[in-house]
């Protein structure tokens, strides 16, 4: 097992709003033969700190390539209801959300993105990763080491709402992966067919770990940074079930010693998407700008960065030894390992009133 402690106290973190909507084109009169062009990226919580950066140097590299202006404004929500927010009109060219099924919502319901468009970049459009961690309280006073922790008596466990947020529903299916793997002893016989009787069984018994778990939640926030103020804000808990780079973001902005992150030996991969979302950039003519920005991602800089940041980068080659010691080692499944795809996974466990999610946190509080 690897266990990571950090200390840490709180500084409220910074919280980016969307300023301003406009997407379209216009000279800069300021710049002979130069234009400037204005983007809109649709994110998720956790990303504000990171794309705040990120854009300054895709502005300047697209200055230094082209001689033209970019500006890119941001939004930020809990992912699915960013997702939402696009499908009902607000006018992203780009969406970088937390998980890849918020942004098959978009696809499905729209003509606003290709059906294929996890196939237009790398690695199926993300061009980092993450995974779940638990930040404590200073000390570590209620011991907790790893996912079964998590429904001692007296732990008040702190994790947003898995039906409007994406990293609430990481944490949900990290929890459902750990209850499901002590089960079996591998994810590997949720496949097998012959294994039945025994993948039945041991579902049954992660029905009633994940209502446990949530009897130890008090109360249930929209999104992952919301999650992480009324930790941290307002002392409520005794674990943070967060991303990776939410727990590092939090040590980064405090500095010193009340609160430990603690990684588990078992956790999800995470994987947030990007897209271009096409018919709104060729309506604004951002194009070719909004393939160029997402994939300034994928680059040397845009590597660099997501790791500043406490984001995996896909490329570990162009770290330091340093760099990569941040990161600590754990055994890592992925969604695949649980279900088909995100299909599935809203099917089986986020769907209203038939989802696992609903039947276990209604049925608890009967």
């Amino acid at each position: 097992m690897t266990v990571n402690r950090i200390n840490a106290f709180f500084v409220p973190l910074i919280v980016l709003s969307l300023i301003g909507c406009s997407n379209s084109n216009s000279p800069n009169a300021g710049t002979t033969g130069s234009k400037t062009v204005k983007l809109l990226n649709v994110s998720y919580d956790p990303t504000r700190e990171f794309y705040s950066e990120f854009n300054q140097a895709f502005s300047k590299h697209w200055k230094e390539k082209t001689g033209d202006n970019v500006e890119i404004d941001q939004s930020h929500g809990g992912s699915g209801k960013q997702a939402r927010a696009v499908t009902e009109g607000l006018k992203a060219d780009i969406v970088s959300l937390a998980l890849a099924g918020d942004i098959a919502t978009i696809a499905k319901q729209t003509d606003l993105i290709e059906g294929d468009w996890q196939s237009k970049f790398p690695n199926n459009s993300s061009p980092y990763t993450s995974t779940i961690v638990f930040l404590v309280r200073k000390g570590n006073p209620k011991g907790i080491k790893d996912w079964g922790d998590l429904v001692k008596n007296g732990v008040e466990v702190i994790t947003p709402n898995p039906k409007t947020g994406g990293g609430a529903r990481w944490n949900y299916l990290a929890a459902w992966g750990f209850a499901l793997h002590r089960e079996l002893g591998s994810l590997e016989a949720l496949k097998d067919s012959s294994k039945k009787a025994e993948v039945d069984a041991a579902i049954a018994k992660a029905k009633s770990f994940m209502g446990d778990l949530y009897l130890h939640v008090p109360v249930l926030d929209a999104s992952a940074r919301a999650a992480t103020n009324t930790f941290i804000q307002r002392s409520i808990g005794d674990v943070l079930l967060t991303w990776e780079n939410e727990a590092f973001l939090a040590f980064k902005e405090l500095g010193t010693d009340q609160v430990e992150m603690v990684v588990p030996p078992m956790s999800i991969l995470a994987e947030p998407p990007v897209a271009v979302v096409s018919k709104n950039a060729q309506a604004n003519g951002t194009t070719e700008v909004a393939n160029a920005y997402l994939s300034y991602l994928y680059s040397s800089e845009g590597q660099q960065l997501a790791a500043k940041h406490y984001y995996r980068p896909r490329n570990n080659d162009l770290l330091s030894d340093e760099q990569k010691a941040v990161f600590a080692k754990l055994t890592l499944f992925q969604l695949t390992d649980l279900v088909s795809g995100w299909d599935e996974a809203h099917e089986v466990h986020f769907k209203d009133r038939t989802g696992v999610f609903d039947q276990i946190y209604q049925a608890d509080r009967k």
